[in-house]
């Protein structure tokens, strides 16, 4: 009987170890299996054919034999890596913002081109003493008529101020409104001395004059300053480079669709038109020579490019090249349908455009503020505070601020007399809160 026991207990020992083992190696197969899976490669397995992968372990069903047309440009956005023959296809992103089909420009941006003449026009007239009426002015704006020059292109500016969909509907009606101060306050002052709370006329230490409002703001200055965010950064940044925009109703990059007269597809216009509202100036129309469009950072006219160039010059190098490379690349990467790269370059375009914003209503805040701590005469710094002003209003149509936020700051500002009264240490805060959010 304890023999018979002795072998039940044998056999079991032998059973269960067995057992054990095989669970084992089945366990051991299950996971080499998964850990197979987890490291397939699909591609063409065939070393005879013309896109053998070498590395590839599972075929796809993709080998082809023979000959492969395509670019063979590795600089190319479309570059193939498979192709044996180039078919001529590649797209390379130009040095200058120069694009053509099929022998001619596909670029246009005239109507930018147009507005931003038409604004120097108006900053000009405000500059003059009794330079137009407020019924005068408002045809400028809003109507495109009434300049000295005649345009002919149909554009006006006040339909694109504030104008994109994320703009506050409350801020076309402070343009409108500065035209109002200007003519009925500063106007009828404009050689009389300023003092609190009477417009007319500074002086300043090194000699030169400004005319001023009651709290001791420029009005031209606000103007001017305002129009950089208000319509070249909104139309550019929050209009014509967004998503939005650009895709439409996904048909826009239809080079079949393009119009009889055009050259480009909706697509490429309106990158294009964002691209006008930076380079677009020119004063070729009143027999000049200058032209933004020339080069990244020709600095003229009185709107962003101008700052553009400043930056670049002193406190931001290399932004200029930054900026039109990424509008070159994006205007690539459109013709070669590579949208995820076009998004990218807008991006790097709309961080660095509201940079300039920001540096410059920094700089002018605070310059301000050091000019009041020196013990300098006040009205020193009334011109720097008034560009300041008009750049904190361009704020809002970045990223950086929201209206709330800017009009608080205005308001801040114009506080109790304006510039006649206001501390260091307020705009002191104010440049160091911009300083801060925009990672100055």
């Amino acid at each position: 009987m304890k023999n018979l026991f002795y072998l039940s207990a044998l056999f079991m020992s032998v059973f269960m170890f067995t057992s054990c083992e095989k669970d084992d190696a089945i366990a051991d197969h299950n996971h080499d299996h998964d850990h197979d899976h987890d490291h397939e490669l699909l591609g063409c397995t065939d070393p005879e054919a013309t896109n053998y992968n070498s590395v590839a372990n599972v075929d796809d069903g993709s080998c082809v034999y023979g000959d492969i047309e395509g670019c063979m440009d590795m600089n190319a956005l479309n570059y193939d890596q498979y192709a044996t023959i180039d078919d001529g296809s590649c797209i390379l992103a130009p040095s200058t913002y120069m694009f053509e089909r099929d022998g001619m420009t596909s670029v246009a941006f005239g109507g930018q081109t147009c507005r931003l003449q038409m604004a120097k026009d108006i900053y000009d007239a405000m500059n003059s003493e009794n330079g137009a009426s407020v019924p005068e002015f408002l045809n400028m704006f809003d109507n495109g008529q009434g300049f000295d020059f005649m345009y002919s292109c149909g554009k006006n500016i006040g339909s694109k101020t504030a104008a994109s969909s994320s703009a506050s509907s409350t801020v076309k009606s402070q343009f409108d409104d500065m035209f109002t101060v200007l003519v009925d306050e500063v106007y009828p002052n404009w050689t009389s001395n300023a003092s609190t709370g009477v417009a007319g006329q500074i002086t300043t230490s090194s000699g030169s004059t400004y005319q001023v409002n009651g709290k001791g703001l420029e009005i031209d200055q606000a103007f001017i300053k305002g129009l950089m965010g208000a319509m070249v950064v909104d139309q550019m940044t929050n209009n014509y480079l967004t998503p939005t925009k650009l895709d439409g109703d996904g048909t826009t990059n239809d080079i079949s669709l393009i119009e009889a007269g055009d050259n480009y597809t909706d697509m490429e216009h309106y990158w294009d038109e964002g691209f006008g509202y930076l380079y677009g100036y020119n004063n070729e129309h009143v027999g000049g020579s200058d032209n933004n469009a020339n080069g990244p950072a020709e600095g003229t006219g009185v709107l962003v490019n101008k700052y553009l160039k400043k930056l670049n010059d002193t406190t931001h190098p290399g932004i200029a090249n930054t900026i039109y490379d990424a509008f070159i690349m994006g205007r690539t990467a459109i013709i070669a349908q590579d949208y995820d790269l076009r998004d990218e370059q807008a991006s790097i375009i709309k961080v660095n455009v509201d940079k300039i914003i920001a540096q410059k209503a920094y700089d002018y805040l605070s310059g301000g503020a050091a000019t009041i701590e020196s013990g300098a005469p006040r009205e020193d710094a009334f011109h720097g505070l008034s560009e300041g002003y008009g750049f904190v209003l361009s704020l809002q149509f970045t990223d950086l601020f929201s209206n709330g936020e800017v009009n608080s700051m205005l308001d801040q500002m114009m506080e109790g007399d304006g510039f006649w009264t206001i501390s260091a240490d307020d705009l002191n805060s104010m440049a160091s809160t911009i300083q801060t959010v925009a990672g100055l």
